[in-house]
């Protein structure tokens, strides 16, 4: 079975069919599923979906169960957590719905982690990273574009002499450089490139 443009989270089923995997949809299965817009809801409460996946959380004054769904809890209401608690060994703390989330100063409220800052992301050749609320997600340098190529997606450079984005001055040549692009005024002609005269 040959998949022509690829199976980004999938696999290949049958000539440009793809079976994606849990958490993920679209043609070549580069989508991620909003598993919380589903019906019926996956979380009793509250839903936070991630990249392939969701996670659940509650309301205050309930605790997260191991099966997702919400129980009423006493302790739980007197710590007022913003995303519900847990129970460890008697004691009540506030839980993160992500792991790009930490407990802030307070103990109650979620903060971000920028993953990008702090260099626990690592994004690959030729992509920059992108802080979310409680993620990131690894994006195309500029002057970069995601492409399928050999059997996998990779960002390549954008040639933009070729595709005629570049702003080279009538009179000037276009030269492509990685991610890039320089103006070079042509014989006869001197300036910036951008202006030649």
């Amino acid at each position: 079975a040959t998949c022509g443009h690829g199976c980004k989270y999938g696999e290949c089923m049958g000539p440009n069919k793809c079976k994606c995997f849990p958490g993920f949809t679209g043609k070549t299965c580069n989508q991620d599923l909003n598993e919380c817009g589903l019906k019926p809801r996956p979380c009793e409460h509250r839903c936070m979906n991630t990249h392939g996946s969701y996670k659940c959380y509650c309301l205050n004054g309930y605790m997260l169960m191991p099966d997702g769904s919400c129980a009423s809890s006493r302790t739980c209401a007197m710590v007022n957590c913003q995303y519900g608690c847990e129970e460890v060994k008697g004691q009540v703390q506030c839980l993160c719905p992500s792991g790009g989330l930490q407990l802030g100063p307070n103990g109650r409220t979620c903060i971000d982690i920028d993953e990008c800052s702090t260099g626990k992301a690592v994004c690959s050749d030729n992509r920059r990273c992108v802080n979310t609320f409680g993620s990131f997600y690894c994006k195309c340098q500029l002057g970069y574009e995601l492409k399928y190529a050999s059997g996998r997606y990779n960002c390549v450079d954008v040639n933009e002499c070729v595709t005629n984005t570049h702003r080279c001055n009538l009179h000037a040549e276009c030269l492509n450089t990685p991610g890039s692009f320089q103006c070079k005024c042509k014989q006869g002609y001197q300036g910036s490139g951008f202006d030649c005269a």
